[in-house]
């Protein structure tokens, strides 16, 4: 059973950095040919892919948000973690992890395991 859990803050400050991680349980992040994303919900709003390291550990970021994302992930750990930095309002929503079964594709459809997601909110 391939289960992601969400990890963070939930409250974040203008300019500050939002710092996310995702554990993956029942799948190898570096030995399974998957591909592991972030995306988020802001309310109102459609879904938006964030980023995305592969197996390999090659990274694919959306460029409306590649200057203030990075990727990073921790093999022992089984986990991928997100930064965003720095943090600006319109970065409040729902942050998800999921695991993508092929690479660049758009479209939920591509996207099987999902952690159950984490509400940033973000105040002075």
């Amino acid at each position: 059973q391939v289960q992601l859990q969400e990890s963070g803050p939930g409250l974040v400050k203008p300019s500050q950095t939002l710092s996310l991680t995702c554990t993956v349980s029942g799948a190898s992040i570096t030995a399974d040919v998957y591909y592991w994303a972030w995306l988020r919900r802001p309310p109102g709003k459609e879904l938006e892919w964030i980023v995305y390291i592969a197996y390999t550990g090659s990274t694919y970021y959306n460029p409306s948000l590649k200057g203030r994302t990075s990727i990073s992930r921790g093999t022992s750990k089984n986990q991928f973690t997100l930064q965003l930095s720095p943090v600006i309002p319109e970065d409040a929503g729902v942050y998800l992890c999921a695991r993508k079964v092929c690479p660049q594709p758009k479209g939920l459809k591509w996207y099987w395991y999902w952690g159950q997601g984490t509400q940033v909110t973000v105040s002075s």
